[in-house]
């Protein structure tokens, strides 16, 4: 089985998962949005624009990050709660790792679309047009979720997820802009080397 194929199961399968019995259908729907999106977009281009490797691997576990976040709420995730003990954490911390995925994995899929389908390969402006792709990202989604909770009369605190935190949206840019900055530094050159093998130049 090649790697796509395997990606391609693997969400799937956790996406079926996360979508029996979930703590709250309505957040369920609103969380795995991107990946019901996205995943027929990504098969229905795989000939005309096929991934990278490693940009295959990284939205792979970014919709099982969001699947799982939608299957308990990012709030209610167990995982978070065993790092609340762990780490001595004030609240469960599962959204600060999608919201800091949500920078990661976006940063290598604008940085591949932008050297594959713009003059930017090779730019100095490549690095800081990503970051800002991705905080604008981030943004828009902060701005989707308020208007959630406008439009269902604050029907979707599982969505919004701010476990009574006022800053809650500052932190949820803030460390989408952290895992932006973490992706171009650690992962650039492998991209580029990946990027290479199919004609591109980073």
């Amino acid at each position: 089985m090649s790697l796509r194929a395997a990606c391609l199961a693997a969400v799937v399968a956790v996406l079926v998962w996360s979508g029996i019995d979930p703590a709250d259908r309505f957040t369920w729907w609103l969380e795995v949005a991107p990946v019901l999106i996205g995943l027929p977009i990504i098969v229905a281009m795989r000939r005309r624009f096929p991934l990278t490797p490693l940009l295959t691997v990284l939205l792979t576990i970014h919709a099982a990050i969001l699947c799982v976040g939608g299957h308990w709420t990012y709030a209610e995730v167990p995982l978070g709660f065993w790092m609340e003990r762990w780490f001595g954490f004030a609240r469960n911390p599962y959204d600060r790792i999608g919201h800091f995925a949500q920078g990661f994995v976006p940063a290598i899929l604008a940085r591949e679309v932008l050297i594959r389908r713009s003059p930017l390969a090779g730019s100095r402006w490549l690095p800081f047009l990503v970051v800002c792709v991705c905080l604008a990202g981030s943004a828009f989604y902060e701005l989707v979720e308020w208007w959630t909770s406008l439009l269902t009369a604050g029907g979707a605190p599982a969505f919004l997820g701010t476990q009574g935190d006022p800053w809650d949206t500052q932190w949820d840019m803030t460390w989408a802009l952290v895992g932006v900055c973490a992706a171009l530094a650690g992962l650039s050159g492998v991209h580029d080397r990946e990027l290479a093998e199919v004609g591109c130049r980073g």
